[in-house]
């Protein structure tokens, strides 16, 4: 289904992927209402998992390019969630980014950047959203950045 979110996806030059399959007993989203909490999405792309530290193995640049992936997979998963019409989002609630960061390290907000700006650059104003950027000392299988999202959609 082509709709104005999905020809801006294309005009960015911006492919989903295919909504991630859960890693354990948990399931992708949940839906109560009108809001759809999609669980955390891990920095992954076309090679594989994106991994490292911030402020270690990896600067703020990749940071941010992993970010984008996170995002990437929360739209893939919110489509699902809207049975394929992303035109149902009415706006993205709250983002939460976890940046995989040594103790020193403290441009997670620069990191999760990524992710706010895709958002809004798919969604415009209604990509707009509440959010928290949090250093962890780890992260699962060694990702770089978890991101998980509220969206309201109609």
């Amino acid at each position: 289904m082509t709709n104005a979110v999905e020809t801006r996806l294309s005009d960015l030059g911006l492919t989903l992927p295919d909504a991630p399959a859960p890693a354990a007993n948990y399931v992708p989203f949940v839906q109560s209402g009108n809001l759809v909490f999609v669980s955390g999405q891990i920095s992954s792309g076309a090679d594989g998992l994106i991994c490292g530290k911030l402020g270690g193995d990896l600067d703020v640049a990749q940071g941010t390019e992993a970010a984008k992936a996170c995002a990437l997979a929360l739209i893939a998963q919110l489509r699902v969630a809207c049975d394929g019409d992303l035109s149902r989002l009415k706006r993205v609630v709250k983002l939460t980014g976890f940046v995989n960061s040594t103790p020193d390290f403290t441009d997670q907000p620069k990191v999760v950047n990524g992710a706010s700006d895709l958002m809004v650059a798919v969604f415009g104003d209604a990509g707009r959203h509440a959010r928290a950027a949090v250093g962890a000392p780890s992260l699962p299988l060694g990702v770089a950045v978890e991101i998980e999202g509220v969206f309201e959609i109609v």
